[in-house]
């Protein structure tokens, strides 16, 4: 099992809180990228979280299902591992040949990993001389624990499918959001159901990736008990108006506005907390994807908050889509970077 690296023809999956999304491209990063085949099939949340043997038949069957309505015929997979699930870490080791660098990083792993070695599925891979000490390379690390990623590649291949790999959720969201050609540093945040994912992107490469508790899920509660209405019709207040002053007289804002002050106060330590590394990279920009990808003027408000100017991402900039395709995927469409970012992985 490789954790960062994969080869040959494949699709991706996500598995969210709440969904599945699934993706093939065809193409590569050099000519660009065309959707092929997608799917994307709502699940309860409790099919998610089941760990029996009826829970993960049931998970297996919607997933068969899944393939089959995207119409993919390809065996192979490449899935994403929840940051909750994972350790992601930018690590620095003495500066050598790569065989050496190697052959450090293997023999050293248990010193980085919160975990025994013999309890963890770890990979890495050498980003290169540090920025701030000529002696050191640098080195992204990422593991998850053996239980778990055996009992993944059991589900997942015990439905007749061809696990090429498995890579951190934050990793594949970056690749898909990272504006083309940017080598500056910038923050790409993905929003999700329950926790939002943080990585800080410097010459093209992750140097901080951390995820933090808190998603949509906390700020549907908040409004649907500030002014008790049902979360399915919070939910839909903060997709409809998000954070609009002049909407519902700024009722919505205001139910979030502490969670939003909290969530605003996370991205500041996080643009801290590199720059205590690179002391000299201003981050110049942030990224929004996921539910922060829709919310309207959750951007505005983000951008005044941290000073760094801030966008909603688009995760489909490098994907050919056809007007069909466009129309399907509307209202979805923001929730598919981590399953685009695992579909751009390099094939060679």
């Amino acid at each position: 099992m490789s954790l960062l690296h994969g080869v040959g023809e494949f699709f991706a999956m996500d598995i969210g809180t709440n969904a599945l999304r699934l993706i093939q491209l065809t193409g590569d990063a050099k000519h660009g990228w065309a959707l092929s085949k997608y799917a994307f099939v709502p699940v309860d949340p409790k099919v998610m979280q089941d760990n029996s043997a009826a829970g993960k038949r049931k998970m297996g069957e919607t997933i068969l299902g899944a393939v089959r309505q995207a119409g993919i015929t390809t065996k192979n997979i490449a899935i994403g591992l929840p940051a909750g699930k994972t350790f992601t870490a930018i690590i620095e080791v003495p500066n050598a040949s790569k065989k050496q660098l190697e052959n450090t990083i293997k023999y050293e792993v248990d010193r980085y990993i919160p975990m025994s070695v013999d309890e963890a599925e770890f990979d890495y891979t050498i980003l290169g001389v540090s920025p701030n000490d000529p002696s050191k390379a640098e080195v992204l690390l990422s593991s998850t624990s053996k239980d778990y990623a055996e009992s993944m590649m059991e589900l997942i291949e015990g439905l007749g499918l061809n696990v090429i790999a498995q890579e951190p959720e934050p990793i594949a969201m970056a690749r898909a959001l990272i504006p083309v050609g940017s080598k500056d540093a910038r923050m790409m945040i993905d929003l999700g159901e329950k926790s939002t994912d943080i990585v800080v992107m410097y010459e093209g490469v992750p140097r901080l990736v951390r995820s933090v508790p808190g998603g949509l899920s906390k700020l549907v509660k908040s409004v649907a008990q500030t002014l008790s209405v049902r979360e399915d019709q919070a939910r839909r207040f903060i997709l409809k108006f998000g954070l609009a002053q002049d909407k519902l007289e700024g009722q919505v804002f205001r139910a979030m506005e502490t969670d939003l002050e909290m969530f605003a106060q996370e991205l500041s330590n996080s643009v801290r907390f590199f720059q205590s590394k690179y002391a000299n990279v201003p981050v110049i920009g942030i990224v929004l994807s996921g539910f922060a990808g829709v919310i309207p003027f959750i951007a505005e408000y983000m951008e005044a908050k941290t000073g760094i100017q801030t966008v909603q991402g688009n995760p489909w900039q490098l994907v050919q889509v056809t007007p069909e395709q466009q129309q399907a995927l509307m209202d979805v469409a923001s929730e598919f970077s981590v399953a685009i970012g695992l579909a751009e992985r390099d094939n060679d």
